[in-house]
């Protein structure tokens, strides 16, 4: 598992990093302040997870027993990287207002992905 989710949470700090690049120098002149702070918002949010999802990789590798709770953590935290971010950056650049209704989506991701980290780490604690 930390191969795969570790590569996936560096592949997206590497994304993240640069939609961010690309959108402080190619996109400022070309969106409203308010789109581009949803951009933003969508990098930030990428970049937190995937450093999330790199360290949830890290911590698998100390699990035993609870792997596939940790497993389904980084691939919610996957999903939740694309849709929330990913609507957050095509709403931003299309103006397309019902994309925002798909952030929901990877936020619950999100929080699903966070929940299965923390019980697989605390049973993993009480083991």
């Amino acid at each position: 598992m930390f191969n795969k989710y570790g590569a996936f949470g560096a592949m997206h700090a590497l994304l993240a990093v640069a939609l961010g690049a690309f959108a402080a120098h190619g996109l400022k002149s070309r969106l409203t302040a308010e789109m581009l702070n949803v951009f933003e918002t969508g990098v930030r949010y990428h970049m937190y997870h995937a450093i999330g999802l790199f360290l949830l990789a890290l911590a698998s590798t100390r699990l035993g027993s609870h792997i596939a709770a940790m497993r389904w953590a980084a691939r919610f935290m996957h999903i939740g990287i694309f849709l929330f971010s990913g609507s957050l950056y095509a709403l931003s650049l299309s103006d397309v207002k019902w994309l925002g209704a798909i952030t929901p989506l990877g936020g619950l991701a999100f929080i699903i992905s966070w929940g299965l980290a923390a019980y697989a780490l605390w049973k993993a604690k009480s083991e």
